[in-house]
């Protein structure tokens, strides 16, 4: 098992910039990519960032505007977001799992999601 705690949301004006994190606990951190996920309301999860165990790979859906990183020493991966807009509005969730991917079925674990908004 593994349990997923996501902070740093908030709110935030357009333009602004805000870094997540997502803190695991249980078994080994390390064996597990982990990937960012949204969802706004009346809408389907979407995919954010994802990143490989021991960070060697990582794939963004936007990556000029957020990064995906991970400490595996303190069992934490952030997630970097810059020039925010209006449409990023959403609740932002971790998931950890076996593989890197875009799909949320892909992945075993999930935390509770963090509220991400911005305003114009």
């Amino acid at each position: 098992q593994v349990q997923l705690v996501e902070s740093g949301g908030g709110l935030v004006p357009a333009g602004g910039s805000l870094r997540l994190s997502c803190a695991a606990s249980g078994r080994a951190f390390s064996n597990y990519a982990v990937g960012w996920f949204r969802q706004a309301p009346g809408k389907e999860r979407k995919f954010v960032a994802t990143i490989m165990n021991n960070g060697a790979y990582t794939h963004s859906a936007d990556s000029v505007r957020f990064t995906i990183s991970r400490d595996n020493a303190k069992h934490t991966v952030y997630l970097h977001m810059n020039n925010l807009k209006p449409e990023d509005t959403a609740v932002y969730s971790c998931a950890a799992g076996e593989y890197v991917s875009t799909t949320p079925a892909h992945y075993t674990y999930w935390g509770q999601g963090t509220q991400v908004t911005v305003s114009s």
